[in-house]
């Protein structure tokens, strides 16, 4: 469950509402850490606040999944004080801040605009995490962790009250056939089963014949799975790297507005992959 956090000296009270319009960054960056467990998760990505005045006063926060410059831009354009998203700039290297990279920083430092990321801990949070929230609109139940990657379980199977087709599957999640990158459809035609990992988890789909699932729903395609679906008789669906990874985004928005009543927006900049 998440845990309200929140300095008193900033909050306005009505009745038996709490409201709170003002956040200072480090505040709120001890929210989203507690929130998503970000410590207790190894991962490449430098996961929280990357680039911020630890004492700004936040009002707004944009939602996103890449901090591309498109999206930074954006989200200064909706005059957001903080940019949380799902890519943050580091990948486990030094970067020198020139070219693309020095764009995202003077844009971010000009406004300004801090930025935070959440990576590995957003995927696999129970509630808010992509891969719940993709388990949660499909309706799976009997949930179990599912995808291991580097130790830790990323993703979620489990089974459908009712057997699905493939359609009725990418209508739970506002999807179409034309919306995926590519949909896979050599298994059963009554789908009982499923597993779901975000983003570029093709890899993963052994697993799920491992496990003999009827369902494998990632973000990626990949030409070396084609065969091995076929001959595995499972069905697999790649809706798309972006799209898999803006459910986590947005429930972090939904939840922050529910706990702290701070003004979200979400920054909508699609790839097509």
């Amino acid at each position: 469950m998440p845990v309200f956090f929140c300095p008193e000296n900033k909050l306005e009270k009505s009745g038996c509402s709490v409201y709170n319009l003002i956040m200072i960054l480090k505040e709120l960056c001890a929210y989203y850490e507690t929130l998503l467990g970000i410590s207790a998760i190894p991962d490449i990505s430098l996961n929280g606040l990357q680039v911020g005045n630890t004492e700004a006063e936040i009002r707004t926060v944009a939602f996103a999944v890449d901090a591309a410059f498109e999206t930074i831009e954006k989200a200064a354009d909706a005059d957001a004080d903080l940019l949380f998203v799902h890519h943050g700039i580091f990948w486990g290297k030094a970067y020198a801040v020139t070219g693309s990279v020095y764009r995202r920083f003077e844009t971010l430092i000009r406004r300004p605009m801090a930025l935070f990321a959440a990576h590995l801990p957003l995927d696999l949070h129970p509630t808010l995490g992509n891969n719940a929230q993709i388990a949660s609109q499909l309706g799976l139940t009997s949930r179990e962790p599912f995808g291991e990657y580097k130790g830790l379980k990323i993703g979620y199977k489990g089974v459908f009250p009712q057997p699905r087709t493939i359609d009725d599957i990418l209508a739970s999640l506002s999807l179409s056939r034309s919306d995926c990158l590519k949909v896979y459809d050599f298994g059963k035609e009554k789908i009982a089963s499923a597993a779901v990992v975000s983003g570029g988890a093709v890899d993963e789909l052994s697993q799920a014949v491992d496990e003999n699932l009827d369902l494998y729903i990632t973000g990626d395609a990949g030409h070396e799975v084609y065969h091995f679906c076929k001959e595995s008789k499972i069905n697999m669906l790649s809706i798309g790297h972006y799209a898999s990874e803006t459910f986590g985004v947005k429930a972090v928005a939904t939840q922050t507005e529910k706990d702290l009543n701070l003004k979200t927006v979400f920054i909508d900049c699609p790839t097509g992959l």
